[in-house]
């Protein structure tokens, strides 16, 4: 068994643990509260942040007689795995290959949407007087990079279109904040970092990119929910996504204002959240097989490079559609 995927299965059965232990609490069961829909979140999720925020999902479902029940996570794999173990109904937006290690995992999902192709929205990032001009100029370099995020992804596509391998470089795996602060001090030659990570550090320390998505990596965004959830919760997902349809443009229509109340909400000034949302379109809507070909791509990438352990189909996962469709 491939070793992160491992520690991916561990975690599940850690994660069910506890859930069990706050299955009357925290995460209370579907069967027992069918007038609620329960959503998970990281703090990073644009646009499930303002709905939270601002009220407007509960307004929009009050006319069902449905309920929020809000669930915040430091990221992307907890948050999935809880969905999958049946203690969420809807996932806010998870990266590109958040799916993929779910679903090598046996997970039993479907998609609800996506957020379309941000490709300037992750990047590789080198200091402002590195000498490093090009992808192939990392030859023999250390990168910092998390793993099996999108942008170990963008990492293995650029280094492949530069004429590289992954064997090229050495890795430092570390989480966003770790890899910002060994970037900062130096102790590592480039970062890929997405934003507003990205963002941050181009503003406070001026931060090249060498390499950004365009071509590579669309860096698409999608929501999730639980197969049985898919069956049952039409009427509640046609409204949240419906919600983040127009949240989304409201967001691109309204910069400033968005980016002031995220600056709030991420601690983060808000110069730098424009900056960040400007290079995410934002634009949500339905998933469809023809779109999910880059999912295709990623899988069959991290599976020759060992990521996850067997070769999937990443059409075999569901895909929700309103009863009217």
């Amino acid at each position: 068994m491939v070793r992160f995927l491992s520690h991916w299965r561990r975690s599940v059965v850690a994660t069910a643990a506890l859930l069990a232990a706050a299955a009357t609490t925290a995460f209370p069961a579907a069967a027992q509260t069918p007038d609620v829909v329960r959503i998970g979140y990281q703090r990073s999720s644009t646009l499930i942040t303002l709905l939270k925020t601002n009220g407007e999902l509960e307004k929009a479902l009050a006319p069902l007689g449905v309920k929020v029940s809000w669930h915040e996570f430091t990221s992307g794999r907890p948050l999935v795995e809880a969905l999958n173990l049946g203690s969420l109904d809807f996932s806010a937006d998870v990266a590109d290959t958040v799916p993929i290690f779910a679903q090598a995992a046996d997970a039993k999902l479907t998609y609800v949407a996506e957020e379309a192709a941000s490709p300037s929205a992750q990047a590789i990032l080198v200091p402002a007087n590195s000498p490093l001009k090009t992808v192939a100029d990392l030859k023999g370099r250390k990168v910092a990079v998390t793993k099996g995020a999108g942008s170990h992804y963008l990492l293995l596509a650029a280094l492949g279109e530069a004429g590289l391998s992954f064997k090229d470089i050495t890795p430092a795996y570390l989480t966003p904040a770790d890899g910002r602060a060994a970037f900062v001090g130096g102790n590592v030659d480039a970062w890929v970092a997405w934003d507003p990570f990205l963002a941050s550090a181009q503003s406070q320390s001026g931060a090249r990119v060498l390499r950004d998505g365009a071509g590579l990596s669309g860096y698409k965004r999608y929501y999730l929910t639980t197969d049985d959830y898919a069956r049952r919760g039409g009427k509640v997902l046609e409204v949240i996504r419906a919600q983040l349809v127009s949240t989304g443009a409201w967001v691109k229509a309204h910069p400033q204002e968005a980016a002031a109340q995220l600056a709030t909400l991420w601690g983060i000034d808000a110069p730098t959240v424009e900056a960040a949302n400007a290079r995410r379109t934002y634009k949500v809507g339905p998933v469809t097989r023809d779109g999910l070909g880059e999912q295709q791509k990623i899988a069959d990438t991290f599976l020759a490079e060992g990521l996850i352990p067997k070769k999937i189909d990443t059409l075999a996962l569901g895909i929700w559609q309103p009863a009217s469709q």
